[in-house]
């Protein structure tokens, strides 16, 4: 892995620099968050770090739903998919 910095930049000059912002991000793995009127709006990151922060998610998704079913008990098959309209 390499070493991650995080630069902040205004949206304007991103749009005039794409090319090689895009190559510090993909290549470097900067991550670049992008300001509009002194409002951080989004960020540009490498596909290793959007991958990392999906799994994170998943894993969350996934405490969270052994959560609701330890709580809930199980629930027949017939009336999940009523719930849902299956």
């Amino acid at each position: 892995m390499y070493m991650m910095s995080m630069k902040h930049v205004a949206a304007s000059e991103v749009r005039e620099t794409f090319a090689e912002t895009l190559n510090r991000v993909a290549y470097q793995g900067e991550r670049v968050v992008m300001h509009r009127r002194g409002k951080p709006v989004a960020a540009l990151v490498s596909l290793e770090d959007l991958a990392t922060l999906e799994a994170l998610e998943n894993e969350q998704d996934l405490a969270a739903a052994r959560k609701a079913l330890r709580e809930k008990g199980s629930v027949p098959l017939e009336k999940l998919k009523a719930e849902l309209g299956l």
